[in-house]
């Protein structure tokens, strides 16, 4: 029988590749539903192609143009919100959760609440709501298989969950566009300069993280929850080649890393079918062609998101879920041309601190407090913003 999938973020970079894994293996998965939000074009001709049973635009206001798209179909059209969660909840054998930010939250949460297997592409689930998160998903014995690469080389690594046996986690950063550049060389990035990733095709959300390296300040979130060894045990490293995706050390000496070409397409092949492997779309890696691998520590004067991403891991509660909403308004006011590249950890900075002098730094314990934090933040970065916006002359 063939695996029933659902995926969200359909048109998305992670969207995408989950397609062509399933268009090299078409034997082996259907799909059963496919959210998209803007892109009408892609989620069309996708739908098309794979013939879903229900596809769905996230913004109301495409419905239309999605209807005339797929128009002589059978397949069920929806928009807006509650389409997208019910998308989700349908009978399926894993949903690939890629939407990215918070909007993909209550759709992931609901996929659980349907007792679907997921595969996580999205950061925010677990940064916003990471306890809440994988207490349901324990609850419902809702798998959750990771599907960005430095998560899914460790889910490889880690032998049976064998946690007290495990020395040191490390989570490996290409270091992005700007590895080289001084702090006065930072101060003049352009938008199209950090657009530009040496290594990964990605979103421009997804990619201005890269660039200042809090995607790895996320990734050491989601990190602490999806491998509970405790922070003290989790590091990053910036690694160039992208070639080394993580490396568990172990308390004998032992340490074991997962390799491959800098492509999403080996973790969501991985994830779609674990316990078992399938052949993927990819480059095969030739170590011998690449001939060295080098390794630096994270410069914390030029990246200081990661300081702030482990800053407010410690301080629990609702750090977390104030960083990653001070983050979402920074890279949208950077994307927009707002502020100008350092002001992005500036900003984020200026909101914790902010949050804690108003007693919004507090302890999380359902989803309407992740809700209720997640507004005040997105509110009080937009107003702090207003004071880093640039002048144009």
């Amino acid at each position: 029988m063939k695996k029933k999938l659902i995926i969200l973020g359909a048109t998305g970079s992670i969207g995408q590749s989950t397609l062509d894994v399933v268009r090299h293996q078409p034997d082996r998965f259907e799909i059963v539903a496919l959210v998209g939000n803007q892109n009408i074009d892609q989620l069309a001709a996708d739908a098309k192609e794979f013939n879903p049973q229900f596809v769905v635009t996230a913004d109301d206001k495409k419905l239309e143009d999605l209807k005339v798209r797929l128009a002589g179909t059978n397949i069920g059209i929806g928009a807006g919100e509650g389409a997208v969660i019910e998308a989700a909840s349908m009978p399926a054998d894993m949903v690939m959760a890629a939407i990215v930010g918070t909007n993909g939250l209550k759709p992931t949460l609901a996929a659980i609440d349907a007792g679907t297997p997921i595969g996580l592409a999205n950061k925010e689930c677990l940064v916003s709501a990471g306890d809440l998160f994988m207490a349901k998903a324990k609850a419902a014995g809702v798998p959750i298989i990771p599907v960005d690469s430095e998560h899914s080389a460790i889910f490889q690594c880690i032998e049976q969950h064998n946690f007290n046996e495990i020395d040191q986690i490390t989570l490996t950063a290409s270091g992005g566009p700007f590895r080289t550049y001084t702090v006065e060389q930072m101060a003049s990035v352009t938008l199209e300069q950090a657009l530009n990733h040496p290594n990964w095709s990605m979103g421009p959300k997804v990619t201005i993280d890269s660039s200042t390296l809090m995607n790895k300040g996320l990734e050491l979130i989601e990190a602490y929850h999806l491998f509970p060894v405790g922070l003290d045990k989790l590091k990053t490293i910036v690694h160039p080649q992208s070639i080394v995706h993580s490396y568990v050390s172990y308390i004998d000496g032992s340490v074991l890393a997962q390799l491959g070409v800098p492509s999403m397409k080996t973790p969501i092949a991985h994830a779609m079918v674990w316990p078992d492997r399938i052949k993927a779309p990819v480059e095969r890696l030739d170590l011998a062609k690449i001939a060295t691998l080098t390794f630096e520590e994270v410069d914390p004067v030029r990246f200081p998101c990661i300081k702030l991403a482990r800053t407010a891991l410690e301080t629990g509660g609702s750090g977390p879920t104030i960083l990653n909403a001070a983050n979402e308004i920074a890279v949208a006011e950077f994307l927009s041309q707002r502020i100008d590249y350092v002001s992005i950890p500036v900003l984020i900075e200026q909101t914790l601190e902010q949050a804690g002098t108003q007693g919004m730094l507090k302890p999380v314990n359902n989803i309407d407090d992740v809700w209720e934090v997640d507004r005040y933040a997105r509110k009080c970065a937009m107003e702090l913003a207003q004071g880093l916006h640039l002048t144009i002359c």
